[in-house]
Parts: C-alpha cells; structure tokens; sequence
C-alpha cells in the first residue's frame, strides 16, 4: 500500500510537460496551441469531435479546414518546425516509403501527404458510415503509403476509378477539391444518395470570405488572417482571437453566426493597432522569425 502510495505521489509531481498527450479526448475548447497542436493530436481531436458531431446531427456535406501544417505561408522553403512534422508525424504515422528526406515526394509535397495524414485522423470521425474513402487533386502516390489505418480505399478526384468505386453508406473525405461551385458536381460524381461528403482544407476560396457559399456544415474551421485567428468548432459559436506579439493568443469576440471576413479583419486590425501599435507582427525580432 506503501509502494502504491508513493508511485500516486511521484506521477502527480511530474511537470505537466512531460506529457506528450492533450489531457482531453475531444481536443478541448477554444484556440490549439500554437504550435503544439499539430503535433500533439490537439488539432485532429478537436476537428474529428466536431466532423462527428456535425454528422450525427443530420449533416451529410460537411467542410474542414485548417492550416495542414504549422505554417503554410513558409512551406516552400522548407523551415525547420515543418521538416520537423513530415518527419516526426506525417511520414512516421503514413508509414511512407523512405520517410522524409530531401528531395522525397513527401518533402516536395508536404500539404499534400500532410492532408492525407489528416484524412486519416478523422476517418474514426464518419458516424454511421459503413466505409470512408479519400480522395484528392493533389499530388501523391498512395502506393508509397504503407499505413492508411480507417481509410478503405483512396484515389484521385473525378478518375474514373474513384467514381466507380463509389459506395453506400461511404463517408468521402475530398481533399482540396477546389472552387466551390464545382464541390455538387463532385459530391454527384463520388457518392451514393446514403453517403456523406467532407470537404478537407480546400487551399482557396472562391467567395473571398470565411467558410462557404454552398450550404456545406462549417463543422472546423480554424483559419489565420492577419492580426488573428477565427475557429468554429461545431455545434459551438466563432471565435475571433487576436494574436500577441510574444505568439500568444485572445478570444476578443464570439459569434453565434458566421461573421464576414471583412469584419473579423478589421476587428483585429483595429484592436492590434490600438495595443501594439506597429510591434505586432510575426516576424519581427523576438517574436521567432521564420517559424
């Protein structure tokens, strides 16, 4: 009893640090941390808790999104927090042949394994469906990836291949799909009347604004413009969080709706200003360079 005692009391003084694991199994509320959170699960339980939410209650098209890797503005040039999760997470976890080396597919297309990595991580979250599939624009070989863990099967948007393979009872996770005026067509083309449709980090925006146009359940939306972030986790409201100048992040507003970008924009442009004056950004000394 001694022994068991003394064990209890040596764990509950270990510093919250060592523990690589987010304490919570749906990721938490509010804001991930940056950047820990692409790392750590934080991102893919928070995102996978919502999708399964938004699914469950009745939604069938559904959009993600979120940066797939810590700092896609700097992915091109290769900077270490980057090279550190394709190695550490995406080519580790994808099981990808010959992991991550310099000039490997995965280094050169790192959002694009880096999302199928994340597709990944929410095929636990397709409730009800019977199978969940991927599909991508993007550029990758999936016979380079050896561990596609709840995806049964994967292929290229539009092939003919993918759309005969197309299943009931299927949740398609659709990666980078592209304009949203095209995201019914697609939905047509991959799905059964019984199937549901996720729309992963697609890389632009036809509507210049938050979220879409369509109709498409916002269900994770985590999104950095200048000054802040805004996330939605479904079912909960949006949230406007300003950006410090030491990295660290504040809710400064909720929203029961979706507000326009235009709006949250100037919110924070105002409000930065306001406080920091013109020592408010990113890359300016002391608050971490390139990341």
């Amino acid at each position: 009893m001694k022994t068991f005692i003394l064990s209890r009391v040596l764990l509950l003084a270990l510093p919250c640090s060592n523990f690589a694991f987010v304490p919570f199994l749906d990721g938490g509320k509010g804001m991930p941390k940056l950047y820990d959170g692409w790392f750590n699960d934080q991102i893919a339980k928070q995102a996978a808790t919502a999708m399964s939410k938004a699914i469950a209650a009745g939604n069938k098209k559904v959009e993600i999104s979120f940066p797939p890797v810590p700092n896609v503005e700097e992915v091109r040039f290769g900077t270490p927090l980057n090279q550190k999760f394709g190695i550490d997470v995406v080519a580790k976890e994808l099981k990808v042949d010959g992991g991550y080396k310099p000039g490997s597919d995965i280094a050169r297309q790192l959002i694009a394994y880096s999302n199928v990595y994340w597709a990944k991580k929410l095929a636990g979250a397709a409730t009800g469906s019977k199978s969940v599939a991927v599909i991508t624009t993007e550029p990758v070989r999936f016979s380079t990836i050896k561990s596609m863990g709840g995806l049964t099967r994967s292929g290229v948007v539009m092939s003919e291949k993918a759309r005969q393979e197309a299943r009931n009872d299927e949740c398609v996770i659709c990666i980078n799909p592209g304009g949203e005026e095209t995201w019914d067509r697609l939905v047509s083309a991959h799905t059964t009347p019984s199937s549901c449709f996720v729309v992963l980090n697609n890389a632009y925006s036809t509507s210049y604004d938050l979220g879409n146009k369509r109709g498409y359940e916002e269900a994770y939306y985590l999104k950095r413009i200048s000054k802040g972030w805004v996330l939605r986790a479904f079912p909960g409201d949006w949230e406007a969080y300003i950006e410090k100048p030491d990295g660290s992040v504040e809710l400064l507003k909720s929203y029961k709706t979706k507000p326009s970008l235009r709006e949250v924009s100037a919110l924070f442009r105002d409000e930065s200003f306001k406080r920091y004056a013109i020592n408010n950004d990113r890359w300016s000394k002391g608050f971490g360079g390139r990341l």
